[in-house]
């Protein structure tokens, strides 16, 4: 503890301390209370009274009996827990968390400890967590205009009941740390015990591995953070950049990621990160070319262009019919090879990692109702220029946005 706050500078700094009144909070409160004089901190304890045990008020009871006998400053903050859909663990760490905001304390101490951390790791991993979840607790958080610090989360269950009775402290036990039908408590009462007879370590290696993914996702942060300023875009809040984040770390290989940003959208397809201006879905009508070497589509974002050759592109004899540009309403197939049947664009597009907002925006070109051109992939085996005979090159020539 003595090195936690030497590393962590709090002299003149308010803290208060999550105080339950569990074993864990009690020894930190303890601790705290040893070292305030020579750390220089101002000390206090808040309790929240969630009223989901019928001990609860006898909590309380304790809590404030620990303070006076030991002259701490203790705040008491009684919350109604409602669920709104999460589970009832995280609808009381809200309301907790909702006191916490209240304080005027600017540092909040939490009675975390390793085999917590262990415990948050091993669920979020099992529940696919990205990195953020991967990191589990941080022993310093910042908290709106707070900081959250956990001193202990170091120090494992054994250490701190040890530290308990060597000092002979008192504290409460919440009979729901029994009740297996919560996640935590079956990993700590069934599995925990069972890693432990074969990794006898593992708590300490999760907890190692936590901060080695909170490395990295530090590093994704400014990765992030870099890659948006470079492309002339506001930094996003704490918030959103670890939605951000999440989302990209837990997209599946072929989701359709869609984050909207300061009038642009990041989005991403297989692995790859793009960012693009926002745009709203295409409405294109049919356009018929003209002969012109050049036709706008701003609709599209870009231009078609048309050059005249000899035995290459499109048969010019067979466009005489007529060409008309349009864009994909599903189902359109492509023969690129006289040896192959005709495949479908779907797969080609697939094939080739066109992504699918991107496959949105391309011109198709049709002779009659035969698609006979596509952006990147060529002309259908039927309609292409014999050797020597002239024919028309098309080009998809798209206008990149200003600051992307």
């Amino acid at each position: 503890m003595r090195a936690f706050l030497c590393a962590h500078d709090l002299r003149g700094r308010r803290v208060a301390v999550g105080l339950s009144g569990g074993v864990d909070s009690v020894v930190l409160l303890h601790l705290l209370r040893v070292l305030a004089p020579e750390s220089g901190i101002r000390l206090s304890a808040i309790h929240v009274h969630h009223g989901l045990s019928p001990n609860a008020d006898a909590w309380s009871r304790f809590c404030r009996a620990l303070c006076r006998r030991w002259k701490i400053p203790l705040a008491v903050r009684r919350v109604r827990v409602t669920r709104d859909g999460a589970g009832l663990e995280a609808a009381a760490r809200a309301a907790r968390y909702r006191c916490y905001r209240t304080l005027r304390a600017e540092v909040i101490a939490l009675g975390h400890q390793l085999d917590d951390q262990a415990e948050t790791v091993l669920m979020n991993l099992l529940r696919g967590a990205g990195l953020a979840g991967a990191s589990g607790m941080r022993a310093t958080a910042p908290f709106h205009e707070k900081l959250v610090v956990r001193p202990l989360l170091e120090v494992s269950r054994e250490a701190i009941a040890r530290h308990a009775n060597d000092n002979r402290l008192e504290w409460i036990e919440d009979e729901s740390n029994r009740d297996e039908s919560l996640t935590r408590n079956y990993l700590r009462q069934r599995v925990g015990p069972l890693l432990g007879a074969r990794y006898p370590r593992w708590r300490e290696n999760l907890s190692r591995a936590a901060r080695h993914f909170a490395q990295a996702d530090a590093d994704a942060n400014r990765m992030l953070r870099a890659y948006l300023k470079e492309r002339g875009l506001r930094a996003p809040s704490e918030t959103k950049l670890a939605e951000m984040l999440r989302q990209i770390t837990q997209a599946k290989r072929d989701r359709n990621v869609r984050i909207a940003h300061d009038g642009a959208e990041l989005r991403m397809y297989r692995d790859k990160v793009v960012l693009n201006r926002a745009e709203k879905p295409v409405t294109f009508d049919p356009v018929r070319w003209d002969g012109n070497a050049r036709v706008p589509l701003p609709q599209l974002g870009g231009e078609m262009r048309f050059r005249k050759v000899r035995g290459a592109g499109l048969d010019a004899a067979k466009m005489k019919e007529g060409v008309t540009i349009r864009i994909r309403s599903g189902g359109e197939r492509l023969r690129l090879d006289s040896r192959r049947p005709r495949r479908t664009l779907k797969n080609l597009f697939q094939e080739a990692g066109v992504a699918p907002w991107e496959r949105e925006r391309l011109p198709l070109l049709y002779c009659g109702s035969d698609l006979v051109w596509v952006p990147g992939f060529g002309v259908d085996v039927r309609f292409r220029a014999p050797p020597g005979a002239p024919g028309i090159v098309p080009s998809w020539r798209k206008r990149r946005p200003p600051g992307l």
